[in-house]
């Protein structure tokens, strides 16, 4: 770690080490003491202190331009960068303390009691300072504090804070910090990191020493349980390393992992530096080079964020990234953005903190300073194991190196025997194969032995994704597939995606292994069940590791994932007839979710055409799982019942069509059914009602419609007169939805004021559906959910049918209400979705499909709809897919005399108008 041991050597001379700019530059120490002089001269005593800040202020403000402006220019200088706010730090507390002695509170000869010795302890001992960094100070005594020891301490407290610098301070006798460190690890810690700034030197010498003798002499066993115990709930309080917006300094792989690592150094190996850990043999040089690039990039990174954001801020939002982005000059690049490239070094620097992490534990058993896994001390029996191994500490090591190493297959099968025994890899074991991945070459990775054991690592134990996630962790899994090393931490830059790319691929592998295990045959009964038939597994989990692999290029990453599993796939030793399916599932593994998220799969033509795309049950049945699989691997909340049921009633409908044969799918069949099952549930009706009600609705109506909504919708028209307006909120717990059904009289725009009404209440609105009956009403279902994609409470609702109520009758305008509502976060600023529009007369029998791909905000359907309404436009249906910040709204539409939308020049004119409609909407969202 690169530490500034001291801002002065022993005998108190100044040791300037390398910063980012000039040392006067930043801070002229003989300057500042003669404008203070001059600022001063004159002044009574109770105006020297505010003439001093004053003055000590401007040179801060000069001194932090400075440093700002020069890491502008060498934005990777974190070293240079935070011992400049060190330096200026400690020249800023050094002034304030001479100017208090000297001038404040003068004392020609002070008695030995009056000694006094600013140290500098925590990150700002260690000499590395973010911009906003706290300023922590011990002011050390040698006994009691004295009336004159009070009073400049106070004063240089008082000018500090004047500074608007955060002081942390204590006032402490050496016996003090003894008694305190041993009580409290907090403290301990600072006190490890303890610098001389300025004062009594001699006191200072005095409690190095004593630190030494009486806190610092033991074997520490206490401190780093402690540390790691502080670690382990700080990474649970922020979650996992591949988190999206993550904490540089708190997160998993951040800063303070490596300050831990340094500390439990510092107090185990008494070193001053991570650098004599090398010596000790706990790192091999290159492992010190990987963390010393790692602390270089996390301490620039810091600087940047808190320069950016003009005070100590920890955490990389969205908006944040690309801005820190820019400040280190990350560039777009062969089709990704520059935020894109720059937050994959941050996850491989990371990672390179966890593996530095195990290693240096190791290193700790070893020596028994740290306690034995709990594993180890409550299942003593271990697994027997084959030959070559031994279990150390609980772990699977490797008994003689280079025997392993004379059959580069054993790199392979070390994976495999940890999976078959259930224990971890030690980290030494680890540290080897990291070392010897040269020996990965095209002869093994197409040798038959190799792709069997890979395959059995997958297909044999049950937890694949443990092995998987430790083999890319440490570069073997792109050593045995280089096509995987594009994409290893790979951030996609969206709000939908919870991981990088390569650990999204590991979870939805993970979810497969799962649903196998029978683990989730209540949440996902149709892939459970489809497994239980089985499936050709090999090609099924080829298909998981490869499906996005062509992601973070220009061209469309299904088709290039095709063509690279096509080259990939035989080199796994798998036949041409797996390959051509891998290929395919590949190539089309976004189908079914498109299909089931953005179109209506109650139009027999979405089930048609999907069933001649897929064209077999076995294909269907692959998708099916390779689909659910992928959606639960992007993030812990992107599954939901909504995507649940849409899923699998397009499986159920494909998987009929293909075996009764594709003319079972028309409308009529439908119809009669519905009829038939609404008659049944209303058999209490007069007949003449029943026959009223059956004969009132298009054949659509009876297609789009579960025969629950018929029922409600049965309910409403009874009796309904021409002004009413009837509305039923019924949370459809299926769905994670609650269903808003409207009847009323149908007149232009119905649609789009619904839309509105329910855009006024928060309510995402997931699917809609709009049908006019012959009798000249509208009979409208939405699906909605509240901000958290649930179906809303039942004590949430009369409120919201109250503002529904009141939009329809004209008493609220919710083009107007909505201005002040329809914004976007700050956070949220940074994404670009550009704006896609599409016509599909293919798509339906009836309806001309809409689509349009676009940014997502509170109000934008309303805005779509209401375009549309004074286009002339019939919305017949729409339905809503969101995925983070983007969202595709598809509305399925005929013009006023019913037909579809077939002229380019009306689709043009439409197109015109609906994305000025987005346009203003964004605009308005900006401000």
């Amino acid at each position: 770690m690169a530490v500034v041991t001291s801002a002065t050597d022993e005998t108190g001379a100044e040791v300037v080490p390398r910063l980012i700019s000039a040392p006067d530059a930043i801070f002229d120490a003989g300057a500042v003491a003669e404008e203070l002089r001059t600022a001063c001269a004159d002044l009574e005593p109770s105006k020297q202190r505010g003439a001093a800040v004053r003055v000590l202020r401007e040179r801060q403000k000069l001194g932090r331009a400075e440093i700002a402006r020069a890491f502008a220019e060498a934005p990777f200088d974190a070293r240079g960068m935070t011992r400049a706010y060190t330096y200026l730090t400690d020249q800023l507390v050094r002034t304030t303390l001479d100017f208090a002695m000297r001038v404040l509170h003068p004392k020609p000869n002070p008695t030995e009691g009056e000694k006094l010795c600013v140290i500098a302890v925590g990150g700002y001992g260690r000499g590395e300072m973010a911009p906003f960094s706290d300023v922590d100070l011990l002011f050390l005594i040698p006994y009691k504090a004295t009336a004159w020891s009070e009073s400049v301490i106070e004063s240089v407290l008082y000018m500090l804070w004047d500074l608007k610098m955060k002081v942390g301070h204590s006032t402490r006798t050496i016996k003090d910090c003894i008694r305190l460190g041993g009580e409290d690890f907090t403290i301990q810690t600072a006190l490890l990191e303890q610098r001389y700034i300025t004062g009594d030197l001699e006191l200072h010498g005095k409690l190095r020493r004593a630190l030494a003798k009486d806190l610092f002499s033991g074997n520490g066993r206490e401190f780093i349980e402690a540390k790691l115990e502080e670690r382990d709930q700080r990474h649970i309080k922020q979650g996992q390393r591949y988190v999206v917006e993550p904490n540089v300094k708190e997160g998993k792989g951040g800063l303070r992992d490596l300050h831990s690592l340094f500390w439990i150094a510092k107090h185990i190996y008494k070193v001053d530096a991570i650098l004599e850990l090398v010596d000790k043999g706990v790192f091999r040089p290159e492992e010190y080079e990987t963390f010393r690039a790692a602390e270089d990039f996390l301490w620039a990174v810091r600087g940047h964020l808190h320069l950016l954001a003009g005070r100590p801020n920890e955490q990389l939002t969205f908006d944040m990234q690309v801005q820190v982005a820019e400040a280190m000059g990350y560039e777009d690049k062969g089709g990704r953005r520059g935020v894109e490239i720059f937050m994959q070094a941050f996850f491989l620097h990371a990672t390179s903190v966890g593996d530095l992490t195990r290693i240096f534990l190791t290193s700790l058993e070893a020596i028994h300073v740290k306690a034995e896994p709990l594993l180890e001390r409550i299942f003593r029996r271990r697994p027997k194991i084959k030959e070559g191994y031994e279990v150390v500490h609980n772990r699977i090591s490797i008994v003689d190196d280079k025997v392993f190493l004379s059959d580069k297959l054993n790199m392979l099968r070390l994976f495999e025997e940890a999976l078959r025994t259930g224990m971890l890899i030690h980290p030494d074991a680890m540290r080897l194969i990291k070392a010897n991945l040269h020996l990965i070459d095209d002869e093994m990775r197409n040798d038959a032995e190799a792709q069997r054991i890979f395959f059995d690592t997958l297909l044999k134990h049950g937890n694949p994704e443990r092995a998987l996630r430790r083999m890319n962790e440490l570069g073997m899994l792109c050593a045995f597939i280089p096509e995987f090393e594009p994409i290893v931490a790979m951030m996609q830059f969206n709000m939908y995606h919870s991981y990088t790319v390569d650990e999204h691929i590991i979870q939805t592998i993970r979810n497969l292994a799962m649903i196998e295990k029978q683990e989730l045959e209540e949440e996902l009964p149709v892939a459970s069940s489809i497994l239980k038939r089985g499936v050709n597994r090999k090609v099924l989990y080829t298909a998981l590791l490869l499906h996005d692999i062509g992601k973070g290029r220009p061209e469309d990453h299904s088709i290039l994932g095709a063509k690279i599993a096509r080259k990939v796939a035989p080199r796994l030793g798998l036949k041409q007839d797996e390959v051509d399916t891998v290929e395919w599932l590949v190539r089309y593994h976004l189908l079914m979710s498109d299909m089931a998220q953005k179109r209506d799969i109650a139009d027999p033509r979405t089930v048609r055409d999907f069933a001649k795309a897929v064209q077999t049950v076995k294909r269907l049945d692959l998708l099916c799982v390779l689909t659910v699989c992928d959606i639960r691997g992007v993030g812990p909340t992107t599954w939901n019942n909504w995507k649940a049921v849409l899923i699998r009633a397009l499986y159920r409908q494909t998987e009929r069509a293909l075996e009764k044969g594709l003319e079972d799918l028309n409308r009529e069949n439908r119809g009669t059914e519905a009829k038939k099952a609404l008659r049944e549930a209303l058999a209490d009706w007069p007949r003449k009602a029943l026959q009223e009600e059956t004969a009132r609705h298009y054949d659509p109506y009876w297609q789009g419609l579960h025969v629950t909504a018929h029922i409600t919708f049965a309910k409403m028209l009874r009796d309904i007169g021409p002004e009413d307006i009837r509305i039923d909120l019924h949370p459809d717990e299926d769905r994670d939805a609650t269903r808003a059904s409207f009847v009323m009289t149908d007149h232009p725009g119905i649609f789009a004021r619904l839309a509105g009404a329910l855009a006024l209440v928060g309510a995402n609105v997931v699917d809609a559906r709009s049908y006019t009956t012959k009798d000249g009403y509208v009979t409208d279902a939405f699906w909605i959910q509240d901000a958290e994609g649930n179906a809303y409470e039942a004590s949430r609702l009369p409120r919201l049918r109250q503002m529904i109520e009141k939009t329809l009758r004209g008493e609220v305008l919710a083009r107007e209400a909505l201005k002040s509502r329809d914004k976007v976060k700050k956070r949220e600023k940074a994404f670009r979705v550009p704006t896609h529009i599409t016509f599909d007369n293919d798509g339906s029998e009836i309806y001309t499909i809409i689509e349009v791909d676009t940014r997502d905000r509170p109000g934008l359907l309303y805005d779509l709809a209401r375009t549309l309404a004074s286009s002339n436009v019939y919305i017949a249906n729409a339905v809503i897919a969101t995925y983070g910040e983007q969202v595709v709204d598809t509305f399925y539409v005929k013009d006023m005399f019913g037909l579809k939308y077939y002229s380019e020049g009306k689709q043009r004119t439409l197109e015109k108008r609906l994305r000025e409609a987005i346009a203003e909407g964004a605009e308005r969202a900006e401000k």
